[in-house]
């Protein structure tokens, strides 16, 4: 199996808190439970459920996903733009003969509308796992460096036995990321191009 680079989705390839934060906003007016999405979309990266505990009963909390899921396609896509260098990046992991895994908190068929609108092209995705979660599924798809921008997924890349390559665009500042073991930190995705080829160079 070629080797690849492994991606999250939420705020590592893509900017989606405009279309995150309408969701929300959706959820509050079919439900009638308010959600701040405003301080929602400041802390992307957990799942789903994770948040809503913040605003809905437990007994509730099922419900809510399932109503929230159903809204976010109408909502969430649209306003969704990819992350600063993200188009270039993937260009990037190309260029070197390697294959792109997404590996995201996201519900997976959710993260395919978000690619397939963006035009952003991917070899492999598998969703809805967070942290040590997702570590089996970078070992399953041959992922040779994890790219995120949470502590959390330099979690996953030290589970998985491989640098974690931390990007400052999410809730998490870069010595936050240094300190949960990333390998590298960039400010955004635009530096990425050049750290593939220095890192790739003898692999």
């Amino acid at each position: 199996m070629t080797e690849a680079v492994g991606f999250d989705l939420d705020m590592t390839l893509i900017d989606s808190r405009p279309g995150i934060r309408a969701a929300y906003r959706a959820l509050t007016a079919r439900t009638g439970v308010h959600v701040d999405a405003d301080l929602a979309v400041t802390r992307l990266g957990p799942p789903l459920r994770t948040e809503l505990r913040e605003w809905f009963p437990e007994a509730d909390v099922e419900e809510a996903v399932a109503t929230y899921r159903a809204l976010y396609p109408d909502h969430a896509i649209e306003p969704t733009v990819p992350m600063p260098g993200a188009v270039a990046a993937l260009s990037a992991v190309r260029e070197q003969g390697l294959r792109v895994v997404v590996v995201t908190s996201k519900l997976g068929r959710l993260a395919a509308m978000h690619l397939r609108h963006l035009g952003l092209e991917y070899d492999e995705l598998a969703g809805d796992l967070f942290a040590e979660g997702k570590a089996a599924a970078l070992t399953e798809h041959g992922v040779r460096w994890y790219v995120g921008d949470h502590v959390a997924d330099m979690v996953a890349a030290r589970t998985a036995g491989v640098p974690g390559i931390g990007v400052a665009t999410g809730p998490c500042s870069a010595e936050e990321l240094a300190e949960a073991g990333a390998a590298h930190v960039l400010p955004d995705l635009t530096g990425l191009p050049v750290l593939l080829r220095e890192i790739t160079v003898g692999s």
